[in-house]
């Protein structure tokens, strides 16, 4: 591909991007015509745009050699990782499994003991491919922990396949079940399981629409082709999820068009021609079963309760006019798990965690007292477990294991990582700060203790935004070294989010999203008012839906910070529900379709159609991985493309393409260091560092 000579230059660095065409592609919208020049590189199987990518890269990586430090921060990286990970252990059957890296391993290995406590490996993904791109989805084993059925992903793509072993002999029992797709497995017993998947697509896999979800039953020893379609055969769902409950009685049904709201279903297994009973028959709630006591169901709902409550019923009647409320809804969102004959209900209060246990009667038990202030994952497992474990983190605390006594309520550490990080070091505060329409946000800014606050200290903002995800304090490695340069690192709590519940998610939803992207820049706004940081100091970043907050933010308001580093975004929102199963993100952003209103809205503030010839933006290194079955890559192209085309000025606008890679679960870990060492360095050489600022 041909390369045009841009006269933009940074330091002794001279950008040469590629010329990429144009086309008059033309797409009408009610009275609209838009023109789409970039159409072509939708196209992932073209050798034009395979083309396309090579030049791209090349121009980036050559970019990237030339930062003088960028091979010092990988290294530091590479040093501060090299530590020993350990997972929360499980129990199946005679065996307690778990998951170990020693440090550098792309992924973790998973091993089990027997109980004389003898230690062997049980199954190392690491295996499964030369460069570590495939990795191990999702594990399932049998009731006895006899049989055992593990899923994987290649290249990070969305589309599984199942592989089952005898636990025991960790022998290969049968054939791989191959196009399986968003899909958990739920055993029956020992005889099978329940998967999901879609049919599989004509054209690109990586980026035909899927949209009719069905749930298949496998019996073992059968032939793929014979499993039968529980759901979804007549019912046109895109999302359609089966569970079983612990004792094997229930076969528990979700189905949806979106991300949000589900119908519910029943079937009892304890007889085998039993009918697939309705619950919950729309989809203007969330609704799960999350455990049951012989024929009374407990479900987790969000049904007349925006931050969730739990409530029982008969299985014999189920509706929601027989729901009787078992932990009612609080000012704080719920989100339980059950083990041990309790139910820990772990509530979000301004981001943080709070655990309070109670019994299957709704009695309240103890609140936990927990390490500290941040994050806990845990609190699950089987009825008969007389050990739980957690993990807890936050933006200073590497992950530790705890083991927990249901009974006592007393939490010991069951397993300290050892890592070369001086949490002590470093300090997280909390502030609340007014959005544009005086809504108070949380956001949670970490850095060396100490800091004098001049305006002048790099400093990364992230957000999300959206789909109901909230973001709690967690440990990065990554955070770490850019903590360890005297980087401040801030996350913004912001609408769209989980944090408060479904009213703070409804907040940032379809024409109330620009509120997310007013959030946003209040937080920068905030963050250069009391002197952390300012404009010419400041990057902003985030990925998939936060790929599109960054991508809105700097077209924006592109003054407002120095570097953009959108990852994997949803950046053309026009055409993002044309692709795989972006058709089911619409109750977040509505599509083009919708009405001339909602197109209108789109239009203003989708990231490709809002790039202007003449505008000085912020350095941009967008991030995205050519097999991305979920946010097609097609995003990131034509948002490259477009501010290359019309940027002014002499800030970078680079594409950075990780091959054999999809929207980022399952990356090995070599990868994920050289990403995320490149964005650093980028972030720092645009901040016009010639030297790492804490050296």
């Amino acid at each position: 591909m041909a390369l045009i000579a841009v006269a933009y230059s940074f330091g002794q660095t001279v950008l040469n991007y590629p010329k990429t065409k144009t086309t008059e592609t033309v797409e009408v919208y009610f009275d609209s015509k838009i023109i789409d020049p970039y159409r072509w590189l939708e196209d992932d199987k073209s050798a034009e745009t395979a083309e396309w990518v090579e030049a791209e890269n090349e121009v980036t990586f050559e970019y990237l050699a030339s930062i003088p430090y960028r091979d010092a921060i990988k290294e530091r990286m590479q040093k501060l990782w090299n530590y020993e990970k350990i997972s929360t252990p499980s129990i199946e059957g005679n065996y307690t499994y778990y998951s170990k890296n020693n440090g550098l391993q792309n992924q973790f290995v998973m091993y089990r003991k027997d109980k004389s406590g003898k230690e062997e490996l049980f199954l190392d993904p690491n295996s499964f491919s030369k460069d570590g791109t495939t990795s191990l989805a999702t594990i399932s084993f049998s009731k006895d922990g006899s049989k055992v059925a593990y899923a994987t992903s290649e290249a990070g793509s969305d589309w599984n396949k199942i592989t089952i072993l005898d636990a025991i002999t960790k022998k290969q029992t049968e054939a791989v079940l191959v196009d399986v797709k968003f899909s958990g497995i739920a055993w029956v017993g020992n005889k099978g399981f329940y998967y999901s998947s879609y049919d599989k697509p004509k054209g690109s896999q990586l980026s035909a629409k899927t949209d009719q979800h069905k749930l298949y039953f496998h019996q073992l020893g059968t032939n793929q082709k014979t499993d039968k379609v529980v759901f979804g055969l007549t019912q046109k769902r895109r999302y359609v999820g089966g569970s079983v409950t612990e004792d094997n009685r229930f076969l528990i049904i979700t189905a949806a068009n979106s991300t949000s709201g589900n119908e519910l279903y029943i079937k009892d297994l304890s007889h085998p021609n039993s009918q697939i009973i309705n619950v919950v028959n729309n989809f203007e709630s969330d609704n799960s079963v999350i455990d049951n006591r012989g024929d009374k169901l407990i479900i987790l709902t969000n049904l007349n309760a925006p931050n969730q409550k739990i409530v029982t019923v008969s299985s014999k009647n189920p509706k929601p006019e027989n729901w009787k409320i078992l932990i009612p809804e609080t000012e704080n969102v719920l989100s339980p798990n059950t083990a041990s004959g309790y139910i820990f209900a772990q509530y979000m209060k301004d981001a943080v965690s709070l655990v309070k246990q109670f019994d299957y009667d709704g009695k309240l038990i103890r609140e936990i007292q927990l390490p500290g202030l941040g994050s806990v994952n845990g609190f699950n497992g089987k009825i008969n477990d007389t050990t739980l474990y957690y993990y807890f983190d936050n933006y200073t605390t590497p992950g530790t294991n705890y083991s927990f006594d249901p009974k006592t309520g007393v939490s010991k550490v069951y397993q300290v990582p050892k890592i070369d990080f001086d949490s002590n070091l470093y300090e997280s505060k909390q502030v609340f700060y007014e959005s544009k329409d005086g809504t108070k946000i949380p956001m949670i800014i970490t850095y060396k203790k100490g800091l004098e606050l001049k305006g002048t200290t790099p400093t990364i903002l992230y957000g999300y935004g959206g789909f109901n995800v909230s973001m709690s304090p967690f440990f990065s490695i990554t955070n770490a070294v850019w903590l360890e340069m005297g980087g401040i690192y801030a996350v913004a709590n912001i609408r769209g989010g989980g944090e408060y519940g479904k009213k703070w998610h409804d907040a940032g939803i379809k024409t109330h999203k620009q509120n997310v992207f007013d959030d946003f820049i209040a937080a920068a706004e905030y963050l250069i008012e009391n002197k952390y940081t300012s404009s010419d100091y400041l990057a902003i970043k985030g990925g998939s839906n936060g790929g599109l907050l960054v991508g809105a933010t700097m077209t924006q308001r592109p003054d407002l910070m120095k570097v953009a580093l959108p990852a994997v975004g949803v950046l053309d929102m026009l055409r993002y529900h044309k692709f795989t199963a972006g058709a089911g993100w619409a109750y977040d952003y509505g599509t083009s379709e919708d009405s001339k209103e909602m197109f209108d809205y789109l239009k203003g503030y989708s990231p490709v159609h809002n790039v202007k010839q003449g505008v000085k933006y912020p350095a941009t290194l967008i991030t995205t991985g050519d097999h991305d079955d979920r946010v097609v890559p097609a995003h990131s192209f034509k948002f490259a493309a477009a501010l290359q085309a019309k940027q002014s000025g002499n800030n970078p606008v680079l594409i950075r393409i990780e091959t054999n890679a999809g929207h980022g679960a399952g990356k090995p870990v070599t990868k994920t260091i050289e990403e995320a060492a490149d964005m650093q360095a980028f972030t720092l050489f645009n901040m016009g560092f010639k030297a790492l600022p804490n050296n």
